[in-house]
């Protein structure tokens, strides 16, 4: 008899017991009030609850149930379809197995997509916080709409031009769409998939699409933080295509499409592995500081950043516990955007991603802290949450390739580097960054790729880009690794420099990048977006209106605003 049947059994028994005895009482005409009723009745009771507590007793210690997962899942006629004859089932399990290999990946990568999407909230606080309150509404639009005009473009041609040759068949079942334009053999750049026509419907197509949009939409979101508070708003919306159709594309499909600068490991020089970026430190990061240095170049101060000598001055964010939320939202995002780029959720590497990426945020935000304390008194909240920053960008592109104690190392530079960087945008190149994008993204991201060739430790990363054996740096003994980080790196900041700087030029020269003057000084809120982000702002007076510096050459023909003429702008 079935073990399930005797405890069942013996459960009924115990609550019949008690209804059994009242008939009993009955039967034999025991008076109610009588002490052996009571005495009785507290036996019966007794008993009934031993056979109950014996009964949960034994159901506990049943062996029926999987403790440890090893029964469940392992009934081999779920996955056989109906009919299956025996001589196919091997071939039938085999494939099955392949399809949850795949299916596991995908959904690993789904999941990354996921929480790096989410990143672009923490960009948004992180931004809008680090600038003043009368701009809120427009800094936070410029990265709800920067999402939607990525998305546009990326899906218009920018995945085309740079994945639409890439071959992930062994990870995620993704085969290319098309060959790319080579000269020789070289690859420059892929042409299928242009609106995700075609083949390209594809569930592992529209899969990778998404998880790559998502990175992309990040490098343009970048140039936000450095230009905000005096970008107009059209001309930033042309940015956005620009940036998800032509720029991040071509040098992106150099190095994740299989692009010349990939097959510097498998043929030319044959150095290392070709260049490598495992993340994105420079295909996303670096890419997205230098458009950001150029952009805030060519635009130009905001009014009364720098003094008749020079000088920097600063211009306090509104909100720093908004911009410390974004920096956490940002670090938890992180973790699909590393982690998610092994690919594979059956590659066990990730945790060994993970954990150094954790690693080196930690000590790049203590050693930007510890910096800041010792060099200026105070541990500046604003300045630690760029060192977590930094040490994010730097782990990007080795994460996967080094020890948890390279990551520590190069959190530590990246944190210090951060400092120095923003020093010398503001100070010598007289660059107006106000949320340091620069210093955070571009020059960490360049330190991040050079350090993939210094600390890679050989135990990850064979067959990479065609090569075999895993990929180790200069300190393992391939000094070619750290020689092509280094072209890598060049090619992208030069590359990059001379698309933003034709880009930007043109756009100021023809429709125009930055407000009038009485609108930076009122805010971007009202005159660019129609709507306040603060309305009870309209009350205040000083610097939330006036400009820091009004002898600037921007203000010879503008009186400073009062209160009581913006509240008449608003019809109040």
């Amino acid at each position: 008899m079935p073990a399930q049947s005797i405890l069942m059994s013996i459960f009924t028994l115990a609550l019949l017991l008690p209804v059994m005895y009242r008939r009993h009482q009955r039967r034999t005409g025991v008076a109610p009030a009588a002490f052996n009723h009571r005495r009785g009745r507290l036996v019966v009771m007794a008993m009934a609850s031993i056979v109950l507590v014996g009964m949960l007793g034994g159901t506990a210690m049943a062996t029926d149930g999987d403790r440890d997962g090893s029964k469940t899942g392992t009934n081999i006629e779920n996955v056989l379809p109906a009919g299956t004859a025996p001589g196919d089932a091997v071939s039938t399990l085999a494939g099955q197995t392949e399809k949850n290999r795949v299916s596991i990946n995908v959904t690993w990568l789904m999941l990354g997509g996921i929480l790096v999407l989410f990143m672009q909230a923490g960009f948004a606080l992180v931004e809008t916080g680090f600038t003043r309150a009368k701009n809120a509404a427009h800094t936070m639009m410029m990265n709800l709409v920067i999402f939607a005009l990525g998305v546009a473009g990326w899906f218009i041609c920018g995945y085309a031009l740079m994945f639409g040759a890439v071959d992930q068949g062994g990870l995620l079942g993704l085969t290319p769409l098309g060959s790319a334009w080579h000269i020789g053999s070289w690859n420059v750049l892929a042409h299928s998939g242009f609106l995700l026509g075609g083949v390209a419907y594809d569930v592992s197509v529209l899969g990778f699409f998404f998880f790559q949009l998502v990175f992309m939409d990040a490098t343009a979101t970048i140039p936000t933080g450095a230009m905000a508070e005096r970008w107009k708003f059209s001309s930033f919306c042309i940015w956005g295509l620009f940036a998800s159709m032509l720029l991040y594309p071509i040098f992106g499909n150099w190095v994740w499409g299989g692009g010349w600068l990939s097959q510097l490991g498998a043929q030319g020089p044959k150095l290392g592995h070709g260049y490598l970026d495992f993340a994105g430190s420079s295909v996303v990061h670096a890419m997205g500081g230098v458009a950001a240095f150029w952009g805030a170049k060519i635009l130009g101060p905001r009014i009364g950043k720098f003094a008749k000598d020079g000088t920097a001055r600063a211009i306090p964010g509104h909100h720093l516990p908004m911009a410390l939320l974004g920096t956490f939202i940002l670090l938890v995002g992180w973790m699909g955007f590393n982690g998610g780029s092994t690919f594979a959720g059956t590659d066990l590497r990730l945790t060994v991603v993970i954990t150094n990426t954790i690693i080196s945020s930690a000590f790049g935000c203590l050693a930007a802290m510890c910096v800041m304390w010792r060099v200026f008194g105070k541990p500046d909240p604003s300045m630690t949450a760029n060192g977590l920053l930094a040490g994010l960008v730097a782990i990007t592109a080795p994460c996967a390739f080094v020890a948890p104690w390279a990551a520590a190392v190069i959190g530590v530079v990246a944190g210090i580097l951060v400092v120095a960087a923003v020093v010398w945008v503001e100070r010598k190149a007289k660059v107006d960054d106000p949320v340091g994008a620069v210093a955070v993204h571009g020059a960490n991201g360049i330190w991040g790729v050079l350090a993939l060739g210094l600390f890679a430790d050989g135990s990850y990363g064979g067959g990479l880009n065609g090569v075999n054996g895993a990929v180790k740096g200069l300190f393992y003994g391939d000094g070619g690794q750290f020689l092509v980080q280094a072209i890598g790196a060049t090619v992208c900041v030069v590359f990059c420099s001379l698309m933003t700087i034709a880009f930007f030029t043109i756009l100021k020269n023809t429709t125009g990048m930055r407000v009038p003057a009485e609108v930076e000084v009122a805010g971007l809120d009202l005159h660019e977006m129609g709507a306040l982000a603060y309305p009870d702002f309209l009350e205040a007076q000083g610097p939330v209106f006036y400009p820091v510096d009004e002898s600037s050459p921007l203000m010879a023909d503008l009186s400073p605003p009062t209160g009581a003429s913006i509240r008449e702008e608003v019809g109040s």
